[in-house]
C-alpha cells in the first residue's frame, strides 16, 4: 500500500510541474489559390497547420503565432479569403471571438478580420487544459486511496 501511494504522489507531482505549452492549429489557405478556402469552407483536402512549428517572421523576431485568423476581403467586387496562423492581434473585438473587425474603403473595398484562439481550427478539437488534467488525477487518487484501505 505504501508503494502504491508513493507512486501515486510522484505521478501527481510530475503532473503539477509539466509545462503547459501554448499551441494552436489553424487552417492555412488562400481562395485565390484554392477555391475550397472560400465560404462555405471545405477542409476535406487541406491539412491543418500547427502554428508552433512555423518559424518566426523576420520583422517579428521571437514572436510565435498563437492565434488563427480568417480574412475576408472584397476588392473591386472580387471576394478573396485568407486563412492563416496569426502572430499579432487579439481575439475578436474586445476579446469576444464572435465579433470580427471590419473595414471599408473607397473604390469598393471591404475587409473583415476574424481572429480566434479558443480551439484548433477555429479559423477543430479543443486542447486539454492542465487544470482539468489535475482535477481528474485528484479524483483518481481519491478513488484509488479509498479502495486501497
Amino acid at each position: 500500500m505504501k508503494f502504491s501511494m508513493f507512486t501515486l504522489v510522484k505521478v501527481f507531482l510530475l503532473l503539477i510541474f509539466i509545462e503547459n505549452a501554448v499551441s494552436i492549429k489553424c487552417w492555412e489557405c488562400r481562395s485565390d489559390a484554392d477555391p475550397k478556402c472560400s465560404d462555405p469552407f471545405d477542409n476535406t483536402t487541406l491539412a491543418i497547420t500547427d502554428c508552433k512549428q512555423l518559424r518566426s517572421l523576420d520583422y517579428l523576431p521571437n514572436v510565435q503565432a498563437t492565434m488563427c485568423r480568417k480574412i475576408r476581403q472584397k476588392v473591386h467586387g472580387v471576394w478573396k479569403y485568407i486563412r492563416s496562423c496569426a502572430y499579432l492581434g487579439e481575439p475578436g473585438l474586445g476579446g469576444d471571438e464572435r465579433f470580427c473587425l471590419m473595414r471599408t474603403g473607397t473604390y469598393n473595398i471591404f475587409m473583415e478580420y476574424c481572429t480566434c484562439n479558443t480551439k484548433d481550427g477555429c479559423n477543430t478539437a479543443s486542447s486539454l487544459k492542465l487544470q482539468s488534467l489535475l482535477m481528474w488525477c485528484s479524483v483518481l487518487a481519491f478513488i484509488t486511496c479509498r479502495y486501497l484501505r
